[in-house]
């Protein structure tokens, strides 16, 4: 019989260990973004592999162009499944730095939370699992199930380096079941885990214009402003009423069904406490679907940053050569980001004003996923969510993205499953971006016990 007890001890005595390991990482500043921090993401991966090494796991470094893979395993156990888990630790850039109430890459507990740029999104939740996995060798308990660890650096930046591995390493990475802790509970004290993720693709346009900066009093009503033309184009992109206008962008969109709907409708969720929670006046969105239907299930069209023309200080009365914008577009499972490019060209074919001329520029993308709700591996998860953090999750769908996950299940042919520790205001990508501490914790703790519960889910 399976040590609960001992194990549990273990974790709660060993809770500053484990603060201690994490403060470690969270250190260590790996953003991918930024090229001048090579040195930092290797000392990351490798942190990473020494942890699980630590833990009796057969372990190494996969290099390729760009931040090393970390792999592990523990030894296989006959007639039981595989389980492979996966998550990254590289981070966000921290800007903008004013912002932050203590320096990023310096963590700090305050008002119960992991203050820390990479405290959720991914360090602190990948380290619960790499934590179980060391309690269990710790405690001398064998585990029952074989658990592989695919620990990449890249996936804020579209997980260039495994995408491209993926076929030379599939072989290695066979799963019956991939674990991934990248996303949030559903709310405060609710646990939840995701059965659904959306796409993305990611694109930055660039408007070009005159061949230098012109001054406007000489040369205004004269030429097309590239400002005024790409403010234009994007505001032609999407309708008031939250409809995209991409020749044939909702054709492989699969209508939501009906059943779906209403278990969403069920978790009481409230447009005024969330538009409280977010600090704003009102929400907006597609008409004809809700808040959490719009945010989980439904494509959306969003821009993220406006480039080019005059930035200084005072004025300065130019008609600037070019602006750009980057943009993305949030897809549902059958979109694809190949496609969605395809319709972004056909569309500002027809809608780019004369006198500029639109460049695009694919920066990168990736396709939504939905698993079945209702697997043996889901209800071995519920199981063990439930006794970590002794309260019953509830099943979501998730609007952000993890492009190399549908890859990852296309080339694997195996289950999924999306389990967060996080809340939606811990501030992901944000200045003073936090980890509940208990929930640190209890991500350890519901670990310890999905080994278990997904070796069972099978024998049941």
């Amino acid at each position: 019989m399976t040590d609960f007890a001992g194990l549990d001890r273990y974790l709660e005595n060993n809770r500053q260990t484990h603060l201690d390991q994490l403060f470690e990482l969270l250190r260590i500043p790996s953003v991918s973004a930024d090229s001048t921090k090579r040195a930092e993401m290797d000392r990351a991966a490798q942190w990473v592999a020494d942890r699980l090494s630590r833990a009796g796991l057969k372990t190494e470094l996969i290099p390729g162009d760009g931040p090393s893979l970390v792999y592990a395993e523990t030894p296989p156990v006959p007639g039981q499944p595989v389980v492979l888990v996966y998550g990254h630790y590289d981070v966000q850039p921290a800007d903008p730095l004013e912002l932050w109430k203590s320096p990023p890459f310096e963590p700090v507990i305050r008002e119960g939370n992991i203050v820390a740029r990479g405290s959720t999104d991914d360090k602190g939740q990948m380290l619960t699992h790499v934590l179980s996995v060391l309690a269990w060798h710790a405690c001398g308990m064998k585990l029952p199930l074989q658990i592989k660890f695919l620990i990449e650096g890249q996936e804020e930046q579209g997980s260039e380096v495994l995408e491209a591995k993926l076929p030379e390493i599939a072989k290695r990475l066979e799963c019956d079941v991939i674990v991934i802790s990248d996303s949030s509970q559903y709310a405060k004290g609710q646990p939840a885990i995701t059965y659904g993720l959306r796409g993305i693709a990611y694109f930055e346009l660039r408007v070009h214009g005159p061949k230098a900066d012109l001054h406007s009093g000489s040369f205004g009503g004269a030429v097309t402003n590239p400002a005024l033309a790409l403010a234009r184009i994007l505001t032609e992109i999407k309708t008031p009423d939250g409809k995209i206008q991409l020749p044939g962008f909702y054709d492989s969109v699969v209508p939501l069904v009906e059943s779906e709907r209403a278990m969403w409708n069920s978790l009481g969720f409230s447009d005024e406490k969330f538009a409280e929670q977010l600090g704003v006046a009102a929400l907006t969105g597609e008409v004809g679907y809700n808040t959490l239907e719009r945010r989980w299930a439904r494509p959306t069209f969003d821009v993220h940053g406006l480039l080019g023309g005059y930035q200084g200080e005072g004025g300065k009365t130019i008609i600037p050569s070019w602006n750009g914008a980057k943009i993305s577009f949030r897809l549902v499972p059958n979109q694809d980001p190949k496609t969605v490019g395809q319709q972004l060209r056909a569309f500002l074919k027809d809608h780019t004003p004369p006198g500029v001329r639109v460049e695009v520029i694919d920066l990168h993308g990736g396709r939504g996923v939905v698993v079945n709700p209702n697997s043996p591996y889901m209800q071995g998860a519920v199981k063990a969510v439930e006794e970590g953090f002794d309260v019953k999750p509830v099943l979501i769908r998730e609007g952000g993205s993890i492009p190399i996950v549908a890859q990852m299940v296309d080339a694997l042919h195996c289950d999924v499953l999306l389990i967060g520790w996080g809340l939606d205001d811990d501030g992901a990508h944000s200045p003073n971006e936090k980890f509940c501490l208990e929930d640190f914790y209890r991500g350890i703790r519901a670990s310890s016990r999905l080994w278990h519960h997904l070796a069972q889910s099978v024998v049941a």
